[in-house]
């Protein structure tokens, strides 16, 4: 007994199997997480040293070096890019894909803890993050006040961090844009000298009163007491008390050399939301949860915050990521249920009882799928939705096919229990080859390594999960179905089902016999047609991933090297008056000195620099060739802006991009870099179609140094360390601990000589050096401050320096050709000896992301043979139903051309699904033929009857399929538009080429079929 004969006879069984089915699959769609984005596996780490005061040169040698030998270590780092510039470093380290990452992270932090011991003792800060989606912002929050102080905004901002980071299912909250507080020792070294008190003892004087030791405990009357020191200070009058030297005569306290009070440390990081002073309040979301409910969860939080604010401050809504994922989720499922009511028509032509049958497959299928999705750990994201829409044109074929040859055994006479039970049999074979094709079709898919095969696997799940339970439906509830309900409803009383018989047998029928009178001139025209269209791969032209099509964009500014903050924040205020009021703006979110909180999964964030600035821009949404113009003429006016870079930046899939175009001379001297890139840059802008090309080597930085007469300051009593420690105290200030408030935070204890708010020349004319003798000194009198040029920035690539020349392409231009364009204008530049040239941006990503499809396209391509081989039994067979694979690429490629898309990474993933389809359509056209041979039928009148009963549910199939994607192809989305383009343009040429070819193959080829001894002699 089959298993299709199991479930028609076991009824109450089948019944009870199948709503548990679709009970469960209806709970996980409720309950499965729902992310905009795929999650990323989160195997890169940025290792960031921040060194106030160091050039590049020196934190390339004291601290870059040693970390970048100590990572390359390791073992299983992918590559290491670090960029290096005055006071910072940032070392972004991509490990494979294949390891576990929380480990690597771990590792990774006990390597560079190992190594801190071994780098400068006052490097300020060294921080090691791991960037994966959940480090991407669910909500930005704007606590605006142009009034409020710091310590007012601070106060709140806290409180409200606090408040969100005590929802459930947020990973943390982080407030940005507000200088930290801390509590400030303002030294005067005059009066330090007059008490001959030195400026390293009254340092040590406080370190060592800050430190807190507990006392143990004694036992005292039967009763344990905690004896507590004197500790951590616990006002800022303990702090002035602090005896920092005297004598008998007198005792010397840090009140009397210095003024301690509350401060804030120099502002890096200014913010503001539509013009207005803000600070920003972000939440993550934990991996795993659903952002809209979380989202939902955070907004009532906020607004209850909201309520109880001053009237000086407002809190306003920024960013929200769980409204970009309810408008793409929505849009996909409209398209989705417009993809249903396509595939419902198609259905026609079976009638109406077999078509409601065939229809009840789509949600159980569905629901199966994702109770698959949901146990495996995906989410429902983006490309889960595209898969499920690309299979939904598919999960339909198995259940047409077994109603339709069940139905034709109830026109030969057969009752509705026997024709379901034999009919399901007879092409049980054939369905399970073609499932098991389908399947391995997208196998190179889902074993493509790298971050690309992360980003993309959960469509590939989505569509074999799917399919898979779709052929457990087509074998089991159809046959129950159909022998309930199915009737012979008869040819004749279906006029969309006469209409297509009559189509094929006045269309088909007549070419099939031609191409069958004919049949190498068949096959060569054939050969003919698939060469002609490769001539059309080098119009269509190369990209990876497109853009991301979300009502959003960035807009970074870098000002040169050496720029102040206020010089930076007068170009970002000069973008935002040009955005703000536009009527397609919604929201401006500004940001000097650093870039905006993480909020797209592939844009890391630019750590604090007081030459950098971004904005990030929310729109009200326009279409996309409107978009393209606005954002073109807004490109235009900020391009004419003198002295900075202010480029506007689209999201974008896929992996991060320096830039669509990049190219790196790599070379070991930075002076000889300089001058490479300065020739590779103006042949860059000689071609036609890059635009703002940026050279960061371009324009040296003019530093001023202190340079120490070692003859006087040795005369003097002045160690050269004293003069550094002095100029250091003055401008940045030394830290000496942390001290603990009543407000329960830790702040920053910091001893620095007075000044004003900023820095100035004039702050180190004042500067007394202390001498050995406990006096002081002007600086003036033992050293010369001179201005010198410094290497602004210093980049590495897998530790070796070089310099990333970058450029945009101009609308209208393709990424491929532009790229090639500009390495064969640099290819005739000569490189002197060490030093070399070599492609970076999309190229590199997009060998990146295609090396690994050589070894699963393999594993696809024996896997699909293996299974044809063992339909068939024949090598002849096997040929004969892979000899429709180009055809499909035919009308792939004339889909690409006429839709203007290029073959892109969703491109070829939409080839795989076809040729997949296609084989899966000739395996049951070669499979019946087979069979009436098996009962006798020549080969010609085998060919030709099942080119005659096998069209019609080869085109119901295709009608569904080509249903499915059109309102994927009609979405005009860069990211799935592509895919359904092709799988259509291939579904409609193998359906009208290979449905004349593949029978003209038999006919030249015909496998070795032994006649049935029950059918001997009947024909």
């Amino acid at each position: 007994m089959n298993i299709a004969g199991f479930a028609v006879r076991n009824r109450p069984f089948t019944i009870v199997a199948f709503l548990g089915l679709t009970a469960v699959g209806a709970f996980s769609l409720a309950t499965i997480p729902k992310m905009e984005d795929p999650p990323s596996l989160g195997n890169t780490y940025s290792v960031v040293a921040i060194y106030p005061g160091a050039s590049p040169n020196d934190i390339e040698q004291l601290v870059i070096d040693p970390i970048e030998r100590r990572v390359r270590e390791l073992g299983d780092v992918k590559s290491i890019k670090t960029t290096i510039e005055d006071g910072v470093a940032v070392a972004n380290v991509e490990v494979n894909t294949d390891v576990d990452p929380a480990k690597k992270y771990d590792d990774l932090v006990r390597e560079i803890g190992a190594l801190r011991q071994e780098l400068p003792r006052d490097l300020y800060r060294l921080d090691i993050y791991r960037w994966d989606v959940s480090e991407v912002a669910l909500i930005q929050l704007a606590l605006v006040s142009n009034t409020a102080p710091y310590a007012a905004l601070d106060a709140q901002a806290r409180r409200l961090k606090d408040r969100l980071s005590r929802v459930s299912g947020v990973k943390k909250a982080m407030v940005f844009g507000i200088p930290q507080r801390e509590v400030r020792i303002g030294i005067d070294l005059g009066r330090a000298a007059a008490f001959g008190v030195p400026l390293g003892q009254i340092m040590a004087a406080v370190q060592t009163d800050n430190i807190n030791v507990p006392g143990g405990g004694i036992e005292l009357g039967g009763r344990r007491f905690n004896v507590r020191t004197s500790g951590n200070y616990r006002s800022l009058d303990e702090l002035r008390a602090t005896v920092v030297g005297g004598s008998a005569a007198r005792v010397v306290r840090l009140g009397d050399l210095a003024d301690v009070a509350w401060g804030y440390a120099e502002q890096s990081h200014l913010t503001r939301i539509n013009g207005r002073r803000a600070a920003f309040v972000v939440a993550m979301a934990r991996p795993g949860t659903n952002v809209m409910t979380v989202r939902d969860a955070l907004m009532r939080e906020a607004d209850g915050f909201a309520n109880d604010l001053p009237e000086t401050m407002r809190l306003e809504r920024g960013f929200d990521q769980a409204a970009n994922v309810q408008a793409r989720l929505g849009k996909l499922g409209f398209d989705f249920g417009l993809a249903i009511l396509l595939v419902l028509v198609t259905l026609l032509p079976l009638g109406l009882r077999a078509a409601a049958i065939v229809m009840v497959s789509i949600p159980l299928s569905l629901a199966i799928g994702m109770t698959l999705l949901k146990a495996t750990g995906f989410t429902v994201n983006q490309l889960t939705i595209v898969g499920m829409v690309i299979a939904l044109g598919l999960l339909v074929d198995d259940s047409i096919v077994v109603i339709e040859n069940i139905a034709r055994w109830m026109r030969d006479g057969r009752s509705r229990v026997e024709a379901a039970v034999a009919g399901t049999g007879q092409i049980t074979k054939a369905v399970l080859g073609c499932t098991a094709t389908l399947v391995f079709a997208f196998v190179p898919i889902v074993m493509l390594p790298g971050s690309a095969g992360t980003f993309v696997r959960s469509l590939p799940m989505a569509v074999i999960f799917t399919i898979l339970a779709s052929l457990l439906v087509s074998l089991t509830i159809i046959p129950f179905l159909a022998a309930w309900l199915l009737r012979d409803e008869g040819s004749h009383q279906n006029i969309f089902l006469r209409a297509l018989n009559r189509l094929i047998d006045v269309s088909y029928g007549k070419w099939l016999h031609a191409a069958l009178a004919r049949p190498r001139t068949t096959v060569v025209a054939a050969l003919a047609v698939f060469l002609v269209s490769l001539t059309l791969v080098p119009v269509i032209g190369f990209s990876l991933f497109p853009k991301a099509g979300i009502p959003q964009y960035l807009v970074e500014i870098d000002t040169p090297d050496g720029s102040s903050l206020a010089s930076t924040d007068s170009v970002v205020r000069f973008v935002e008056q040009a955005l703000i009021g536009r009527p397609e703006v919604r929201t401006v979110l500004s940001n000097s000195g650093r870039s905006n909180p993480l909020i797209y999964y592939n844009v890391l964030p630019r750590y604090e620099r007081p030459n950098v600035g971004e904005l990030f821009v929310l729109t009200n949404g326009l279409p996309p060739k409107q978009t393209a113009l606005v954002l073109d003429s807004l490109r235009t006016r900020f391009e004419a802006y003198p002295g900075a870079r202010i480029k506007l930046r689209e999201f974008e899939q896929g992996l991060p991009l320096d830039a669509p175009i990049a190219v790196r001379v790599i070379g070991p001297d930075q002076d000889t870099l300089r001058a490479l890139a300065a020739r590779v840059e103006a042949r860059m802008k000689e071609v036609e179609g890059t635009r703002q090309v940026w050279n960061p080597l371009r324009l040296p930085r003019t530093d001023l140094r202190v340079y120490v007469d070692p003859t006087k300051a040795g005369m003097l009593g002045v160690p050269p360390i004293e003069v550094d420690r002095t100029v250091r105290l003055a401008l940045a200030g030394l830290p000496l601990g942390r001290y603990r408030a009543q407000d329960g935070q830790d702040y920053d204890l910091t001893i620095r000589l007075p000044r004003g708010e900023v820095a100035t020349l004039s702050t180190l004319s004042g500067v007394q050096v202390p001498t050995l003798t406990g006096a002081a000194v002007p600086l003036a009198q033992v050293a010369d401050l001179r201005f010198e040029t410094s290497p602004a920035l210093i980049q590495h690539y897998q530790a070796e320096r070089n310099a990333l020349l970058t450029s945009d392409v101009r609308t209208g231009y393709n990424t491929d050709r532009v790229t090639k364009a500009v390495l064969a204008r640099l290819d005739s530049l000569p490189f002197p000896p060490g030093y070399r040239l070599q492609a970076a941006g999309e190229i590199e990503s997009r060998e990146e992301s295609f090396s690994g499809l050589g070894f699963a396209a393999l594993v696809s391509i024996f896997g699909i043979l293996a299974i044809l081989v063992l339909e068939f039994g024949s090598f002849r067979g096997t040929l004969i139903v892979a000899s429709v694979i180009p055809l499909g690429i035919v009308g792939g490629l004339v889909a690409l051309y006429l839709t203007n898309y290029t073959l892109s990474f969703m491109a070829f993933v939409g080839f795989i699904a076809l040729i997949g389809i296609e084989i899966k359509n000739s395996i049951l056209l070669v499979d019946f033929t087979d069979q009436l041979r098996r009962e006798g039928l020549s080969v010609d009148a085998a060919v030709e009857q099942a080119g005659a009963v096998r069209f019609l549910p080869i085109v119901l199939t295709t009608l569904t399929a080509i249903g499915g994607l059109m309102p994927l192809a009609l979405e005009g989305s860069g990211l799935y538009s592509p895919l359904a383009a092709v799988m259509i343009g291939g579904l409609i040429s193998s359906t009208l080429l290979a449905r004349l070819v593949t029978p003209v193959m038999y006919k030249l080829l015909p496998p070795a079929i032994a006649v049935d001894a029950a059918y001997r002699g009947t024909h």
